[in-house]
């Protein structure tokens, strides 16, 4: 049904073989050749939803290689059941079938019949095997994001195939999609279910299908993007993935004869801001909650007009200047409790100055139920003071309290109640003479203690006294920590690997890092001092003297 045939007499009557006596000369390949129609390259098809990997000549000869784990052979005849690496991501982009896609691509822009035939019988025979709801069918396929990513390459090769058993399929993944009880309201899997409703519904007319997607997808985007443009999942990351889905929907809108919401394009242009600031001078995004420390955001994002921003969704972000890989920058995190791609971070801080990250997260891993994914979303796993003898109460709000910032200073302090008593950080950054100061205290008399993950490449040369030097052979960096009266507080202890000396910059990565833990203490004063081993450090009438920068103790 999907091959539109050129009778032979038309193509006589219009020339298209020349003359008779020229065609009977054309009998031969040339001829079958002409007898079908060059592929129409199609919006459906088109675009940048197709992953980089595996490539259509790796899906041709049944290789794939999928999440950045190891090609996979699959052979002639699918296993629909394989799930090589036990890995839950893996298992979802496989039954996405977007690899299947590349082929129809490759078959619109190549004209090559085997390309679209081989589309066809994978998606056939997926079709056939995996049936929702009967017996064998593993219930992950027919979960939100598999659906949704699944039906963009299903419309694609609808195009091209015009078969019942694919119009059902897809019939049947729209009514998935439309079910109130499985959507993800406010959240980038529900933006995906509505651009996925949305083409299904444009492709065959559904107008009910079209006009639910779009009345869901302007609420959505108002809840997972707030009006500052900071994204609501808690993984700055995420940020790039939504803006990019984003400019799927509004042209998908726009194809299908909607308008677009001014709402959705006013945030969706509001998020460039906010992925340009969660973005470190290096070019890569800062890893907060579910994001990796290869994250680039290959955006074009612009250049905002501030060097610090506040975002009320838990964010600062700072900064000496834009377009210059050695500058600083640093990241606090506040705001409401946890949820979908957000860690245990509250009054966390990262520190990146002199064109090399300094203090980091433990990062992201992945999403496999291990316990080490678990720890990764920890309070331990961060740069966060905890008081000792609490119990930790997970998801708790804190607040963004006070702030006091200038070109060359900023100082913030925040605090909130996880550990049942007020837990209160203030953080001061000064630019110029790189230098981060961070002051901890509990309220009722309770003891902090704190933890400070430095990058990998750092390794401990000394400790004592309240000093801990560290070096990556040809940087160093100085941690100090002081009392209230400015004595040195020592019994600092480092681990590197252990229970929580471990860092993963990126997806299933799991590499030691030095992590310097504090003594308890009523009063924390730690300062991060780069660029030297041999801070200069004096004290008086409450103020601290560091490499000829004052402050007061308590920062704010």
């Amino acid at each position: 049904m999907r091959r539109l045939a050129i009778p032979l007499a038309l193509m006589l009557a219009t020339g298209m073989l020349g003359s008779p006596a020229q065609a009977a000369t054309q009998t031969g390949t040339q001829a079958v050749a002409q007898t079908t129609a060059a592929p129409k390259r199609t919006s459906q098809c088109q675009g940048d939803w197709i992953p980089g990997t595996p490539t259509v000549d790796d899906v041709m000869k049944g290789e794939i290689s999928l999440v950045g784990l190891p090609p996979f052979k699959l052979g002639k005849k699918i296993d629909w059941d394989a799930s090589p690496y036990r890995n839950r991501s893996w298992e979802f982009v496989f039954h996405s079938l977007r690899w299947m896609g590349t082929l129809v691509v490759a078959y619109e822009n190549t004209g090559e019949e085997r390309y679209l035939d081989r589309a066809e019988e994978i998606t056939k025979d997926w079709v056939t095997g995996n049936r929702r709801g009967a017996p064998g069918t593993p219930s992950y396929v027919w979960k939100d994001h598999p659906v949704s990513l699944r039906s963009q390459a299903l419309v694609c090769l609808s195009m091209h195939v015009k078969d019942g058993w694919l119009k059902d399929s897809l019939a049947e993944h729209a009514r998935l999609l439309a079910d109130p009880r499985l959507y993800k309201k406010g959240h980038n899997h529900g933006i995906d279910q509505d651009i996925a409703l949305m083409s299904i519904g444009c492709r065959y007319g559904r107008k009910d299908w079209t006009g639910l997607a779009v009345k869901r997808l302007t609420g959505t985007v108002k809840l997972d993007v707030d009006s500052q443009g900071a994204l609501m999942e808690q993984a700055p990351r995420y940020a790039v993935y939504v803006h990019g889905r984003l400019q799927v929907a509004m042209t998908n809108l726009k194809d299908c004869g909607r308008k677009v919401p001014g709402e959705i394009s006013r945030r969706a242009e509001a998020l460039k801001d906010f992925v340009a600031h969660s973005t470190q001078p290096n070019g890569y995004m800062v890893p907060i909650g579910d994001g990796s420390a290869e994250t680039e955001p290959r955006m074009d994002t612009g250049t905002p007009g501030q060097k610090v921003k506040v975002y009320r969704a838990g964010y600062v972000y700072g900064r000496t200047a834009w377009g210059k890989p050695d500058s600083a920058y640093y990241s606090i995190r506040f705001g409401p409790g946890t949820k979908f791609h957000g860690h245990e971070d509250h009054l966390g801080v990262t520190y990146y100055a002199h064109g090399r990250d300094i203090l980091v997260d433990a990062g992201f891993h992945s999403y496999e139920k291990s316990a080490y994914r678990y720890w990764t979303m920890s309070p331990e796993a961060h740069n966060v003071p905890t008081v000792v003898g609490q119990r930790f109460r997970p998801r708790t709000a804190s607040r963004l309290t006070k702030t006091a910032y200038g070109d060359n200073r900023q100082a913030f302090r925040l605090t909130d109640k996880a550990y049942g008593v007020s837990r209160t950080r203030s953080v001061l950054v000064n630019h110029g003479e790189d230098l981060m100061a961070v002051h901890d205290t509990a309220s009722g008399g309770e003891k902090v203690r704190n933890v400070w993950r430095f990058a990998p490449s750092y390794k401990v040369v000394s400790n004592g006294g309240g000093r801990v030097v560290l070096s990556d052979g040809k940087f160093r960096v100085t941690l100090l920590q002081l009392s209230p009266d400015c004595k040195p507080v020592g019994g600092q202890k480092v681990e590197r690997g252990g229970k929580l000396g471990w860092v993963s910059p990126t997806y299933l990565s799991k590499q030691p890092a030095e992590v310097v833990v504090s003594p308890a203490a009523e009063s924390l004063l730690t300062v991060i001092v780069p660029d030297t081993d041999d801070p200069k450090v004096s004290c008086s009438g409450g103020k601290v003297r560091v490499q000829g920068m004052t402050f007061p103790a308590t920062l704010l």
